[in-house]
């Protein structure tokens, strides 16, 4: 595809240079994509602004997001933080009339998520959140086949899926363990997988959701202490949706040699099965199997078309930035063609909606409109 111009100024604000997401996804798909240039760099502290500037190339470092995203230069700031402050640095971003992607979940609750929609629609600025899930080859190639017939009217789907596979996990990832942070099993695992679900089959008309703590303590790998979790490590959602499909999901963790991620959708003609290694679609290589009439699911296989809609992307394919760069790449088509093909905040809000509606079902044992 030729270059869209002009070239999109980024700046990416929570940029380690050793981990972390923005070094491992974020930025490997920037650099692969023509019509954008990394042009800052914003990290905690001033040592790790220039360490991170000399690992990545970027000579504009700050340890002050607010002096970044008031950069002329920069067009688009990306939020690559912890999910406790988006809303602070999207805002500040949003405040200098900047576009802003930021990371999934949008907010730590649904009142965080709707006030930053809310303050991009009066700056009237445009948005990503990272819901790239929904641009993954198999995902789109899904859609096809439904468009398509193949399994005819979808009668239900059933989704299963393993999050964190067992009883410990990395310092930089304990605040997790604690569900006022809002990045947990329910809005990161189900969240991603939800939003894959509701974007392919439609949007759910009421459910009812049971959730549940099973280890309530949990292991730090680098130190042997152990911490005690508040977020559910069980979540279980039932429901209609809009079609008149039932629809049901279960999101665990502490599984050891449980399927790691399998996505049946039955209908009147066939069925279609997407499975993964674990229940994060939106990071995992997604494989595709249909079966029509009383056969055996076979993989099909997803359509050159597709695999190569962004050329430029090809290197990264099976690696945790290559749906992040399809989002980027379909983000820069859309500002070339007034479309709207990527998750904005609007809709980070709607799944921030189902998100609610799930817990208030676990909460009180009672179905729920969606």
């Amino acid at each position: 595809m030729a270059t869209l111009e002009p070239r999109l100024g980024v700046g990416v604000v929570g940029v380690n240079p050793i981990r972390g997401w923005a070094a491992t996804a974020h930025i490997p798909a920037l650099r692969a994509l023509p019509n954008y240039e990394i042009r800052a760099l914003s990290s905690s502290s001033a040592e790790s602004a220039r360490a991170a500037g000399e690992v990545f190339g970027v000579s504009a470092v700050f340890s002050d997001h607010e002096q970044m995203v008031i950069q002329p230069d920069i067009d688009l700031v990306v939020v690559t933080v912890k999910v406790p402050h988006h809303r602070e640095l999207v805002s500040a971003a949003i405040a200098a009339g900047k576009g802003v992607y930021c990371e999934w979940p949008l907010g730590r609750d649904l009142d965080d998520a709707r006030a930053m929609a809310a303050l991009a629609a009066r700056h009237d600025v445009r948005t990503v959140v990272g819901l790239q899930a929904r641009q993954a080859p198999a995902i789109e190639f899904v859609q096809e086949l439904l468009s398509d017939g193949y399994v005819g009217e979808v009668l239900s789907t059933t989704m299963i899926g393993l999050s964190i596979p067992g009883d410990v996990v990395v310092q930089p990832n304990a605040y997790m363990l604690d569900k006022t942070n809002g990045a947990n099993l329910i809005t990161i695992s189900l969240g991603h997988s939800l939003d894959m679900l509701n974007v392919v089959l439609g949007e759910f008309a009421a459910l009812s959701a049971v959730s549940d703590l099973r280890r309530p303590r949990i292991t730090i790998a680098e130190t042997g202490e152990q911490i005690v979790k508040t977020a559910a490590d069980q979540i279980a959602v039932i429901g209609t949706l809009a079609s008149g499909a039932t629809a049901s999901i279960h999101i665990r963790e502490g599984v050891a040699g449980g399927t790691g991620f399998l996505w049946e959708i039955n209908g009147t003609e066939g069925t279609l099965r997407i499975t993964g290694a674990a229940a994060v679609p939106e990071i995992v290589p997604l494989t595709v199997a249909g079966a029509r009439g009383q056969n055996e699911p076979t993989e099909l296989a997803v359509p050159a078309a597709s695999t190569q809609k962004w050329p430029a992307l090809t290197s990264l394919e099976g690696a945790p930035a290559y749906n992040v760069g399809r989002a980027y790449a379909a983000f820069a088509a859309d500002i070339h063609d007034g479309t709207h093909t990527v998750p904005d905040f609007a809709d980070a809000v709607r799944r921030h909606e189902v998100i609610a509606a799930i817990e208030r079902s676990a909460l009180s044992g009672e179905r729920v409109n969606a």
